[in-house]
Parts: C-alpha cells; structure tokens; sequence
C-alpha cells in the first residue's frame, strides 16, 4: 500500500509491468481505498454500455484501473520515473521530492 498522497490526480506516471509497461501518461482518478488509478489513454478496457437518456448504448471503450504499485511518478527535473520522499520547509509547508536529482515536486 502506497502512502497517502504520493501520487496526485494530474502527475505524469509512467507504467512499469503489464501489458501498458514504458508507457507514459497523466493520472484522470485515484481511487484510493483499491489502490488503483486511471491513466489517460492508457489500458483501455470495453465495457457493454445499456441505452439511456443519456446517450447511446453499445460497446465502449474507456481507461481501466492500474494498481498504484505499477506506476512511477516522472520528475519534470530529471525526466526519469523516480520514488518520492517528503521534506518539510521553513514555512511548514509538506512537500513532495525527487530522491535521485532533490528537486521538489509540488509547486
């Protein structure tokens, strides 16, 4: 289990097993209790959709979940999937770095 706030909805990620490995791309959702996240345009699963008010039915194609432990956060610095550690700053405000260049993550 990853800790709370390591990854954030918007971080690039890269996946590193599975069929989607070495490909990068933009976390949409964190569902945090599964440990899962959706990235974007990235493991596309189908889904058997009922008409509705809403649209058409039919079979669709949407982002499937990835379990956490299978992406690493991209250092915008160093542009290499790197582990994330936290620093506290003068101000007392808790950040997010990168463990192989320092740099800090959160803006």
């Amino acid at each position: 289990m990853m800790r709370e706030g390591q990854l954030k909805k918007g971080d690039i990620v890269k996946v590193t097993t599975g069929n989607e490995k070495g490909k990068t791309g933009k976390i949409i959702k964190i569902i945090s209790n599964k440990d899962n996240v959706f990235v974007e345009k990235l493991n596309f699963v189908k889904r058997h959709q009922r008409p509705s008010a809403k649209g058409k039915g039919g079979i669709i194609e949407k982002e499937g979940p990835i379990h956490i432990s299978n992406v690493m956060l991209i250092c915008n610095k160093c542009d290499n999937a790197v582990r994330v550690g936290y620093r506290i700053l003068d101000d007392g405000k808790k950040v997010r770095f990168c463990k192989k260049c320092h740099e800090i993550l959160d803006v």
